[in-house]
């Protein structure tokens, strides 16, 4: 899908209306999301930093939408996205610093335009990104590492994560971040990364143990500095079952 770009060849492109992806990854030290750096569109300058994220056609709807620009910008497909809302502030894309970009590549540059953003958890070691269309390159970025991005995607970054938090403390979360099995300690270091904060470890585990969704592995650690931990992995079902009709509180 390494093909030219050119906003002004598509006539189908509503001027209006975007959409935007949070894809956020973990990797048993931090909380990760996907970026791309944009270019110009008419040579090899690189642009700011920018969520995933492109106008629509007026042919698809918004679910399609995502899922196209998703895989033209990163080369991700096949991946659940969530809507996490409608952001719409007549300034959005009127910040001096990406002026030179937008008008490099859309036929209304000036025009207001509101997105709708999704987001999704993967697992980062099983994704693989490849940059196209008007990203020059797209990366795993932490988040907390990230203080700036084009338009109002620190906004979008940070309404995204705040929607990760509260599903923590009534979804189980962790399928889609972790590999197939895992120590508990791995889901707690988890829990305290995306909720920035450390977590009592006995409370911790009694919470877990709670929620049942866990199988402990007749599998020890090898070659780690400290006491091999036990591995588990989730139950499938229970996990499932309690996606779907949630529990009253998992916080801390």
């Amino acid at each position: 899908m390494n093909r030219a770009y050119n906003h002004t060849k598509n006539k189908g492109l509503n001027p209006n209306i975007s959409v935007d992806c949070v894809i956020f990854g973990f990797d048993f030290e931090k909380l990760n999301v996907v970026t791309i750096r944009r270019g110009t569109g008419n040579g090899s300058e690189l642009m700011r930093t920018a969520l995933p994220g492109d106008l629509i056609y007026d042919n698809e709807n918004l679910d399609m939408a995502a899922e196209r620009v998703l895989e033209e910008l990163t080369g991700l497909k096949d991946v659940y996205l969530e809507q996490v809302g409608a952001f719409g502030d007549p300034n959005r894309v009127r910040n001096k610093k990406d002026e030179k970009w937008l008008k490099s590549i859309r036929e209304q540059p000036e025009a207001r335009v509101v997105t709708i953003a999704y987001y999704s958890l993967l697992p980062m070691e099983k994704c693989q990104l490849l940059a196209s269309s008007f990203a020059k390159s797209v990366q795993w970025e932490a988040v907390a590492d990230i203080k700036d991005l084009a338009f109002d995607h620190l906004e979008i970054l940070k309404t995204s994560l705040d929607k990760l938090k509260n599903k923590l403390a009534h979804q189980p979360v962790g399928v889609n971040l972790l590999p197939e099995k895992f120590t508990l300690g791995q889901l707690q270091k988890m829990y305290e990364t995306i909720l920035d904060k450390k977590i009592d470890k006995r409370n911790f585990r009694r919470k877990i143990q709670k929620l049942d969704i866990l199988t402990l592995l007749d599998e020890k650690q090898t070659g780690v500095p400290h006491k091999p931990s036990h591995y588990v992995k989730f139950n499938d079902k229970k996990y499932r079952e309690l996606s779907e009709t949630g529990f009253d509180n998992f916080g801390f």
